[in-house]
């Protein structure tokens, strides 16, 4: 079993989930890349989000379990109340670690992960949300020769999280949400 060539790691907080759903439907189905959402949640919502992305995607939707392979065409989801992590063999890690920018799962800690195992075979997108998590793993993914790109903060229902990243890391390209399916499909070859 081959692993994806190329990942796309999408985090976001409060006002998150609309971009997402968004964009979703937009995916081709045959996208080579690997897609893994990170988003700040409760763990009771993880059925739930699991059927309401698999309702609008082409693509198999799943939570991402502890040493799976990353595989081309699949949509994976950060398992709640977990950092999860991208090991060099292009696996998933979870970690129960403390807390990062006040989050589990941390976009930070996924992002700097999947920038370490994947180097330029990343794009990294970064949503609405509350706090500074993501800012610190976006220049990582930009120093790994990542792409880097973040949700227009003008569309965001909480514009501090991409505003912050606009300030502190190299970005690429500033994202509105109906534009966000073509950017993928064109990172990732399609």
């Amino acid at each position: 079993m081959t692993t994806a060539p190329y990942l796309i790691v999408i985090g976001g907080s409060a006002g998150g989930l609309q971009p997402i759903l968004t964009l979703l439907p937009g995916l081709t189905a045959s996208i080579q890349a690997a897609i893994l959402i990170v988003l700040h949640r409760q763990s009771h919502y993880e059925s739930v989000l699991t059927e309401l992305l698999s309702a609008r995607s082409v693509l198999p939707v799943k939570e991402a379990a502890e040493k799976e392979p990353l595989l081309p065409g699949t949509v994976y989801i950060a398992p709640a109340d977990y950092h999860l992590l991208i090991e060099a063999d292009h696996t998933f890690a979870l970690d129960d670690s403390e807390k990062v920018n006040f989050s589990r799962p941390s976009i930070d800690v996924t992002f700097t992960s999947a920038a370490m195992a994947y180097g330029s075979n990343m794009t990294a997108l970064l949503l609405s949300g509350a706090n500074t998590d993501g800012s610190e793993g976006l220049m990582d993914v930009h120093e790994a020769g990542g792409t880097t790109a973040v949700q227009d903060p003008a569309t965001a229902d909480v514009d501090y999280m991409p505003r912050q990243a606009i300030q502190l890391a190299p970005i690429d390209i500033i994202l509105q949400p109906q534009e966000m399916a073509a950017f993928i499909n064109g990172m990732a070859g399609v």
